[in-house]
């Protein structure tokens, strides 16, 4: 007779569980419709535009579990604190150029003409709906607490994944950021979470908002796919141009290496400066992250002057070591005569000023 009670408290421990604020929620409404409505919309899901499967063929979901739990590299987390460098987080620019400021994997602060612009902050312990599941933070890199941004102009949020919108951190950045934006899906999760949805700017592929005057976001279309539950890309992931009238960014969010690239260079092109992913990628799924040499030509492709690699150096959630990334992408810079700047955690780089290259990560 027990069991005839354990399964009804299962089946409903199970439910309250998954949904909890912090999976957010899917869209519905006029958002869903005009989801549906995408070119890229196709059989009850948002597809890439080259066919992109999630692991080779072959390849099980169970086989790259597997490999995730038993197969660990023996440095995939440093032994030691990582070197920080104290950032001045709400003064004033040193410089009239654009200074970028990266926190680890790919969260960062941009301040570009007088504007303060966040990307994708995650300053909880754990990039996992839950805290005690899942990679947790590096020693030494959860110096600076979400709390702690408290004049923010825009925030940009390039995707749903759990280490690029962090509940805990959105929630503590979000009641003071004046303008939010985000791929078109997304603010559904936002508003979930209480976010005015005034706030908020859903963008499509291609799609443009021009936001204090003067400063252009463009969504533009990257390779990866989108989830916080079990229903895969229901939300819509992208890369943004940020275009003011003296300079241009290319910011990537997550992306296996395509033909995309090269149509963003030529259509947008060239960038004072491309930040793109370089970590957590592995042969059991090659086409969602890119390998650090595919970075780098990523970045050519991009007509980009200088590359910033990020997506590392906070959380391990690949199988390789923590600071192979950036070791195969300066190897790979050089051989391509790439320009490449690879700050410390916290240190305030300026474009055409300040670009540091110092192998801290040895």
């Amino acid at each position: 007779m027990t069991g005839i009670y354990i399964l009804p408290f299962i089946i409903t421990a199970f439910f309250i569980i998954t949904n909890l604020p912090v999976f957010g929620r899917l869209p519905k409404g006029l958002r869903l419709e005009k989801i549906r409505h995408l070119e890229n919309y196709r059989d009850g899901a948002l597809q890439n535009q080259s066919v992109t499967l999630m692991q080779p063929e072959g390849v099980s979901f169970f086989k790259v579990l597997r490999a995730f739990l038993f197969e660990k590299h023996p440095d995939k987390t440093p032994d030691k604190a990582l070197p920080y460098v104290s950032p001045n987080l709400n003064g004033e620019p040193k410089s009239n150029a654009p200074e970028i400021i990266w926190f680890g994997h790919s969260s960062y602060l941009i301040k570009i003409n007088g504007l303060r612009i966040l990307v994708d902050p995650v300053f909880s312990k754990t990039p996992s709906p839950f805290s005690f599941i899942g990679s947790k933070a590096f020693w030494g890199t959860d110096v600076i607490k979400a709390e702690e941004f408290n004049n923010i102009d825009i925030l940009i949020i390039t995707h749903d994944h759990y280490d690029h919108l962090d509940y805990k951190s959105v929630l503590k950045i979000a009641p003071q950021v004046k303008s939010i934006v985000t791929s078109l899906g997304v603010g559904s999760h936002l508003e979930r979470w209480g976010i005015k949805k005034e706030k908020i700017n859903e963008l499509c592929w291609n799609e443009s908002l021009i936001l204090f005057n003067n400063l252009q976001l463009t969504a533009v279309p990257s390779r990866h796919f989108t989830g916080r539950k079990f229903k895969r890309n229901q939300t819509l992931w992208s890369a943004f141009v940020l275009k003011t009238p003296n300079y241009q960014l290319f910011l990537g969010g997550d992306s296996g290496y395509d033909a995309h690239f090269a149509k963003i260079g030529e259509q947008f092109g060239p960038f004072d400066l491309a930040l793109l992913e370089c970590g957590q990628y592995d042969a059991y799924w090659p086409y969602i992250h890119m390998f650090p040499e595919e970075t780098v030509q990523a970045a050519i492709d991009l007509k980009a002057k200088v590359l910033m690699p990020v997506h590392w150096g906070k959380f391990s959630l690949a199988m390789h070591p923590w600071n192979e990334p950036v070791k195969r992408v300066v190897l790979a810079a050089a051989a391509k005569q790439l320009p490449l700047v690879t700050p410390k955690l916290g240190e305030t780089i300026i474009i055409n000023e300040y670009l540091p290259t110092e192998n801290w990560w040895d």
